[in-house]
C-alpha cells in the first residue's frame, strides 16, 4: 500500500519540460545550456479564423483531449514550436499549456482575434486603438504569461498589409507593442518578448522590419522596439533554390538584425503535393546564422488546403494527411542536435539603428516616430492590471494517452498513439516520440519518462520508422517525390 501510494505521488509530479527562453541580440537562447534555439513551428488554429467564436466557451487551448492528441500528433511530427493566432483570455488554459509543456513545446500567442474591438485595424488604426482593445490584449499576456512554455507574443499579423496601410499603421502598431511591452515589464516575472509578423510584401518589407527595430534616440532600452520580428512567406514553392525562392534576398536584408527573425508562416502550396524542400535551407548554415527558423502553416485541413492533418467535428477524430509525412519525411533529414547545440557568436550583437526618417526608403511609408500617446484608461490598466485578472498555471495531467481516434493517411487507425512527457529542461525534436507498427499490434514510443524508463531502451527508433505508422500508401509518395 505504501509503495503504490509513493507511486500515484510519483505520477502526480509536475515537471516544466521546457526551459523559458531569452532573447539575446539575433537568437533566442536556451539558459540552461546557452544554445541558440531555432524554432520548428506548426500554425495551430484548428477551424481557422472562423473558428474563433467567444461566446462558445473553447478555444484552440481549452480542451484538454483535443490538446493532448495534437501534442502527440506535433511531438511525432517533430515539432517544438506552436502559433497559436486566436485565443480568449477568460477561459483556462491550465490542461492545454501543460500538455504541450510536457511534450517539449512552445507556444507562441497572437494577442488579436478577428472580431470588432479585439484588434488593430489596418484602416483608420486610430478609431480600433482605445483602452477596451488593449485590455484585452493585457488579458491575454495575464492568461498565458505563467506558463514557462509561453515563448512570444504577437502584438500584430499582416496589420501592414498593402501600399496604402504604410503611411497610417506604423506608428500605432509601434505604440500597441510599447503598450504591451510595458505591461509585461510591470506584471511578468521574466521577459516574454513581444513582436510583430510581417506580410512578404517586399516593397515594404525592409522599411517595416527597421521602422519596428530600430531605437529611439537616447533610449538604451527602448520599450517600444519589438523584441522580435517574424516574416509569413510563401516564395519557395515546390522545387525551387536558395536564389529562385528569394531566401537570398531576406538574408541580406535581415542580416544585421538586433533582434531574433523567423518565418512565421511557410509553407507555399501553388504546387502540389507540397515537399517542403526548403526545410532543409532553413535549417541550414546559408539561413541559420539569420534566421531562427520557421512556423508551417498549418496544423488543420481548411478551405485554404494547408493542412497537415484532417479533424472531423462529429467525432474529434483526426485523419494524417500526406503533408504531415512528407514534413516529417525533411524533419528526419536533420541533426537536431546539432543544429540546437549551436552557441550564439562570441562577438557583440548587431546594435539597433537609432530610429530616424534617413531608415525609410519607400514613398508614403510613414517616416515619422512620434508614437501615439497612450489612450485614456490604459496607464492606469497598466500599473493596475486588467480586472478580473487571468491566471494560469502549469497543472497536473492524469493519463498521457491519446483517447480520440487517429488515423494513417491510407483511413488505418494508429493504436496506443501517447504525449511523450520529457524530462526537466528537455525541448522535443524529430525521433523523441517515433510510432512504430510491427505485423501484429500498433505501439507508440510515447511512454513517461518518470514512471516508465525501463521501456525507454526498447523504444529507442530510427525516426524513419514513422513512415511505418503512416501506411504504405502514404510511403509510395514519398518514393515518387524523392
Amino acid at each position: 500500500m505504501l509503495l503504490q501510494t509513493a507511486l500515484v505521488a510519483l505520477g502526480a509530479t509536475l515537471v516544466a519540460a521546457v526551459p523559458p527562453l531569452e532573447v539575446k541580440g539575433q537568437y533566442f537562447v536556451n539558459p540552461k545550456t546557452g544554445n541558440r534555439f531555432q524554432i520548428v513551428g506548426v500554425a495551430y488554429q484548428p477551424g481557422g479564423s472562423a473558428g474563433y467564436n467567444k461566446e462558445s466557451g473553447i478555444d484552440p487551448l481549452s480542451d484538454e483531449e483535443v490538446c493532448l492528441r495534437d501534442a502527440a500528433i506535433l511531438q511525432v511530427l517533430g515539432v517544438n514550436t506552436i502559433r497559436v493566432y486566436n485565443v480568449n483570455p477568460d477561459l483556462n488554459h491550465d490542461k492545454c499549456a501543460s500538455i504541450f509543456n510536457a511534450a517539449g513545446i512552445y507556444m507562441i500567442l497572437d494577442v488579436n482575434s478577428p472580431l470588432v474591438g479585439e484588434a488593430l485595424t489596418s484602416y483608420n488604426p486610430w478609431e480600433s486603438y482605445y483602452d477596451t482593445y488593449l485590455n484585452r490584449t493585457f488579458a491575454v499576456v495575464e492568461a498565458f504569461k505563467n506558463y514557462p512554455n509561453t515563448l512570444a507574443f504577437f502584438a500584430g499579423n499582416e496589420v501592414i498589409d498593402r501600399p496604402e496601410t504604410t503611411a497610417t499603421v506604423p506608428p500605432y502598431m509601434r505604440a500597441v507593442t510599447r503598450d504591451i511591452k510595458n505591461y509585461v515589464k510591470r506584471h511578468c516575472d521574466r521577459k516574454i518578448p513581444v513582436g510583430y509578423s510581417a506580410a512578404d510584401v517586399r516593397s515594404s518589407l525592409f522599411d517595416t522590419f527597421r521602422y519596428f527595430t530600430c531605437s529611439l534616440e537616447d533610449e538604451d532600452d527602448d520599450i517600444s522596439q519589438a523584441d522580435i520580428f517574424a516574416l509569413n512567406s510563401y516564395s519557395w514553392c515546390g522545387e525551387s533554390t536558395f536564389e529562385e525562392a528569394t531566401y537570398d534576398d531576406l538574408v541580406a536584408g535581415f542580416k544585421d538584425s538586433p533582434v531574433p527573425v523567423f518565418f512565421s508562416e511557410y509553407g507555399c502550396n501553388e504546387v502540389l503535393p507540397r515537399i517542403f524542400q526548403e526545410v532543409t535551407t532553413i535549417y541550414s548554415d546559408k539561413m541559420d546564422t539569420v534566421f531562427s527558423g520557421g512556423v508551417v502553416y498549418e496544423y488543420t485541413q481548411e478551405a485554404n488546403n494547408y493542412g497537415l492533418v484532417d479533424l472531423s467535428s462529429s467525432d474529434k477524430s483526426a485523419k494524417l494527411l500526406n503533408d504531415y509525412v512528407v514534413l516529417r519525411s525533411q524533419y528526419a533529414k536533420l541533426d537536431w542536435e546539432a543544429i540546437q547545440s549551436k552557441k550564439p557568436p562570441s562577438s557583440d550583437a548587431p546594435k539597433a539603428p537609432t530610429c530616424d526618417s534617413k531608415l525609410i526608403t519607400t514613398k508614403g511609408f510613414n517616416s515619422n516616430f512620434t508614437l501615439p500617446v497612450e489612450p485614456p484608461n490604459v496607464e492606469d490598466i497598466i500599473k493596475k492590471g486588467v480586472k478580473p485578472t487571468p491566471k494560469g498555471k502549469i497543472v497536473d495531467i492524469d493519463n498521457w494517452e491519446v483517447k480520440l481516434k487517429v488515423y494513417a493517411p491510407d483511413g488505418t487507425e494508429i493504436k496506443g498513439l501517447k504525449v511523450k512527457k520529457l524530462k526537466d529542461d528537455e525541448i522535443n525534436r524529430a525521433g523523441v516520440n517515433d510510432i512504430t507498427i510491427s505485423a501484429n499490434s500498433t505501439t507508440s514510443a510515447g511512454t513517461s519518462s518518470d514512471d516508465e524508463d525501463a521501456e525507454e531502451d526498447a523504444a529507442v527508433r530510427p525516426a524513419a520508422a514513422l513512415f511505418t505508422a503512416v501506411a504504405m500508401g502514404a510511403m509510395a509518395v514519398l518514393t515518387t517525390l524523392f
